[in-house]
């Protein structure tokens, strides 16, 4: 007879003469057998394995399987989709007296899924080639989804929408990427992803943040290879001439391009226009305009604590 321990909230098994042996599972019996005096604890006990041999690489999976049924269901796409293939023999009688098969085979995926998964496969290749999380792509899938249910922008292109998307899963997740960043790594061009933004922010009904300066300054200056004080002189420097009304009507990426231009030209490690305009994806002379609106009131615009290696008397007038 076994007997049964009964703890405060769970159920154990023990062997009556040995209740502190580890018993040992038998799982080809389905028997629990006590070490000590070999009795038979339990019996049709479940097997949690897997429920099939696998003759692949045994050794480095321990004779397990990880693999089931297959990839995980997308909750995206419309269905599980769990058609059956029948595979044809053409030495068999599958085939009626014109040659034609006797049994088709469904389409495994529906059109519609199908132009699901290329999209969201875009999006991802996106999303790698941006250096991007994967929460970033699985927005933009979920926005891409929500376009396409809706049906608003049918006769757009496919990739146009799934870049919009992308630039706008971008911004609600509080990592900005400009439209240049955005066209870059897609086959769309910058007008028609500015368009295609607005027509689903239309049709959605949603809203992203406004960008500003302090979104982009980091980054900008990471790929410039600026230290940390010649970036937190520039936000200071974007940040007050905003306030300042110095930069009406520019752009946050100009102002942010510009006020990197200024930090750096009074620091040792100087930069030019150039080599600024080519990671902010912004013209050099959008940085030479911008910046000659904010040079008159440079005084006001550094922080008090910064260490000058060029005085402000001595930058470039342009």
């Amino acid at each position: 007879m076994a007997s049964t321990s009964r703890g405060p909230k769970t159920k154990q098994i023990c062997c009556p003469e040995h209740p502190y042996a580890n018993l040992i599972e038998d799982y080809h019996a389905g028997d629990m057998i006590c070490p000590e005096c070999g009795l038979v604890v339990g019996d049709r006990v479940v097997d949690v394995g897997t429920e099939w041999r696998t003759f692949s690489n045994e050794k480095s999976t321990g004779n397990k399987d990880p693999s089931r049924v297959g990839a995980a269901e997308n909750p995206l796409l419309d269905g599980g989709d769990l058609s059956t293939m029948i595979a044809t023999d053409p030495t068999s009688m599958s085939y009626d007296e014109h040659g034609k098969p006797m049994y088709k085979n469904r389409r495994t995926m529906s059109s519609a899924d199908r132009a699901l998964i290329n999209a969201f496969r875009e999006i991802g290749n996106m999303g790698d080639r941006l250096n991007l999380p994967k929460m970033i792509a699985d927005r933009a899938n979920n926005l891409f989804k929500q376009v396409n249910d809706g049906k608003a922008l049918k006769g757009r292109s496919n990739d146009a929408i799934a870049a919009a998307c992308m630039y706008i899963a971008c911004r609600q997740e509080g990592v900005p990427r400009t439209f240049k960043e955005i066209c870059a790594v897609s086959k769309i061009s910058k007008k028609e992803i500015g368009r295609v933004f607005k027509l689903i922010l239309k049709n959605l009904e949603t809203n992203v943040e406004l960008i500003t300066t302090g979104d982009f300054m980091s980054r900008f200056c990471s790929n410039l290879g600026l230290p940390t004080s010649v970036q937190k002189a520039a936000t200071h420097i974007a940040r007050k001439a905003v306030e300042m009304d110095l930069v009406a009507g520019r752009s946050p990426i100009s102002v942010a391009a510009s006020a990197i231009y200024m930090a750096s030209q009074a620091s040792a490690d100087k930069k030019n226009q150039k080599e600024i305009g080519d990671i902010a994806g912004v013209a050099e002379v959008t940085i030479r305009q911008a910046y000659k609106q904010m040079y008159p009131r440079a005084h006001d615009l550094f922080p008090a604590d910064y260490k000058f290696h060029t005085p402000v008397e001595q930058l470039p007038t342009q």
